[in-house]
């Protein structure tokens, strides 16, 4: 019996050109990872389509002069669906080993090997692996595996990746026309997400009909609508309610606003799993506060004036869901309604009004004060510096204004004030050039959060009942850290039957400060009913209120770690239970 070759010369090119034209969030391959016990070694990948043939091309001397030459690797094992081969002879000749525990539902392929049938005994400690599906052929990079050892625990290291992936609520985002007219595509929003690595989507819903009467049941229907698109997407929404565009300001009286927020309460709270983020608008021309005929005009605002803004801002938060926060347009803003204190970390996430104010800089770099977003430099930039280390920071540009709106300024700013996300759309001069300074593939990997594990350290074996000590530290290489509560768990996947198993960590990831290592130590308890058996383990970052969407987890910034089809990270170590 001989594995069989497709002469699929034809396939192979649409495949490459597919490849040049698509972004590698569309690859047929994805998660691919190796564990092992002290006797077998599983390996596993997720796949897209319907493929015939589902191989492994194990390296296990890493010389890639012996054995079939495959990407890089000369490959001394095959695994073909549910057979294992040894290479023989030169080019595409292999002998049949046996048959071996293979699984293939679900878009997941795995296997589990006995190492002996490799002539594998943990030297030297290691082997290189090439991933690979047909028809059409997709094939992986190569991935090195270390073996784990057998029977006592370690340390796992992990290899940083460069990648720019796509994660939810950070990046770049996309704002391409007024959503209270203009209906959201749910394919053109999804590619976004595949094709560009963007997360996010800008709402700006215009109320100008409504300034003298409710809002009308269509409109409110049009908001439930786009809020569906972006669910249906998987992405999430930046969302700002305003009523005009005009500099003379013709905006809504403070009881027209606050009706106008009870009439959007119940979408809002329908809506708290694709919000991410509620600009505060509502005031002035494009909601930016400074053209208004009711809240104070082009920067002369009275007291009166600054209690009717606070009442809009307190109604707003009442309104938006606990869990979110907004953004209000300047630091003064939120320092003349609240308080000249930054939030403090023992008060950040704890709900109150001062936890869930963020800010918006809608003209980076375009003047010295970014056109009036700063009114006192030297007391407004530490403060913001402080209240963005805990509460959402985003935007966009607005004009060249060189050399402060080129890159070095650029990115010391976005990391200075911990900005998560900005518009991908305007202002394309100061965009194009970041480009040719070199500094946008940097800006896009690095807004909001980038988490990468550096280490880990895990037992190797555990009983029902029983203790698991696990300790990992992983590092934040983005500019800032999550602004929306985010879950934490230890997933036990049963290697031979796929079945799950989560454990909560008691770890807050909204803590994992930018430019920091964090070590998360905690013992876990093993479930009582915990099947005897072998266990690949993972982390999770779920979002709490899309827990089942893979795309709405924490992708880390690692190689060899993310399955796509799952949302989960491998932690690239085996547990065995007993």
């Amino acid at each position: 019996m001989r594995p069989y070759r497709l002469l699929t010369t034809l396939a192979t090119a649409c495949a490459l050109l597919a490849t040049l034209l698509v972004s590698p969030a569309s690859a047929t391959i994805s998660g691919a990872t190796a564990t092992n016990t002290a006797t077998t070694v599983t390996y596993r990948f997720s796949y897209t389509g319907t493929p015939q043939f589902l191989r492994v091309y194990v390296d296990t001397d890493r010389n890639p002069s012996t054995g079939f030459a495959q990407g890089g690797t000369g490959s001394d094992y095959l695994l073909e669906n549910g057979s294992l081969y040894q290479h023989t002879g030169t080019g595409w000749s292999w002998t049949l080993v046996r048959s071996v525990t293979f699984t293939n539902t679900g878009g997941v392929a795995q296997w589990t090997v006995d190492r002996a049938d490799l002539g594998e005994t943990a030297t030297p400690n290691d082997a290189d692996l090439i991933f690979q599906a047909e028809a059409p052929l997709e094939t992986s990079a190569k991935y090195t595996q270390t073996y784990t050892g057998g029977t006592s625990g370690g340390d796992v290291s992990y290899t940083p990746s460069t990648e720019n992936f796509a994660n939810p609520e950070r990046g770049f985002y996309h704002h391409t026309g007024d959503c209270d007219k203009a209906d959201f595509s749910q394919s053109t929003l999804a590619s976004y997400r595949t094709s560009q690595g963007i997360s996010l989507v800008m709402c700006v819903f215009y109320l100008a009909e409504y300034k003298n009467g409710p809002i009308a049941q269509a409109a409110l229907d049009q908001l439930q609508q786009q809020l569906a698109t972006v669910r249906a997407s998987g992405l999430k929404m930046v969302l700002r309610l305003t009523y005009t565009t005009s500099t003379t300001g013709d905006d809504a009286t403070k009881d027209r606003v606050l009706a106008h927020l009870d009439q959007l309460a119940p979408y809002l709270a329908a809506g708290k799993d694709v919000i991410a983020v509620v600009q505060t608008g509502l005031i002035g021309a494009w909601g930016e506060w400074y053209y208004t005929q009711n809240f104070g005009n082009a920067g002369v605002v009275s007291a009166t004036d600054w209690a009717n803004r606070k009442a809009v801002t307190d109604k707003l938060l009442s309104v938006v869901p606990s869990t979110r926060m907004i953004q209000l347009r300047t630091p003064k803003f939120k320092r003349t309604m609240y308080s000249t204190t930054p939030v403090q970390p023992g008060d950040a996430y704890n709900g109150s009004s001062l936890s869930r104010i963020g800010h918006h800089n809608d003209c980076f770099l375009a003047s010295a004060d970014d056109f009036g977003t700063y009114e006192n430099p030297s007391v407004e930039y530490p403060y913001l510096q402080a209240e963005t280390t805990y509460v959402a920071m985003g935007g966009e540009t607005c004009g060249v204004n060189a050399p402060r709106s080129q890159c070095p300024t650029a990115t010391a700013e976005l990391a200075q004030f911990h900005w998560s996300f900005i518009n991908t759309d305007y202002e394309p001069n100061v965009l194009n050039s970041w480009n040719s300074g070199g500094c946008l593939a940097t800006v896009s990997k690095n807004l909001g959060y980038r988490f990468r594990l550096e280490s880990g350290t895990y037992p190797a074996t555990a009983s029902p009942g029983g203790s698991l000590p696990i300790s990992f530290t992983v590092h934040n290489d983005g500019y800032a850290t999550p602004f929306n509560p985010r879950n934490l768990e230890l997933v036990l996947r049963n290697t031979s039957t796929g079945t799950t198993y989560k454990l909560p960590i008691a770890s807050d990831a909204r803590r994992w400060t930018a430019g920091t290592s964090t070590t998360v130590s905690q013992t876990l308890t093993v479930p009582s009913s915990l099947p005897a058996g072998s266990y690949a383990l993972l982390l999770n970052l779920p979002d709490p209120l899309l827990s089942t969407r893979p795309e709405y987890s924490i992708r880390l910034a690692n190689q060899s770690t993310w399955d796509a089809a799952t949302g989960m990270n491998s932690l690239l170590h085996t547990l065995t239970v007993s």
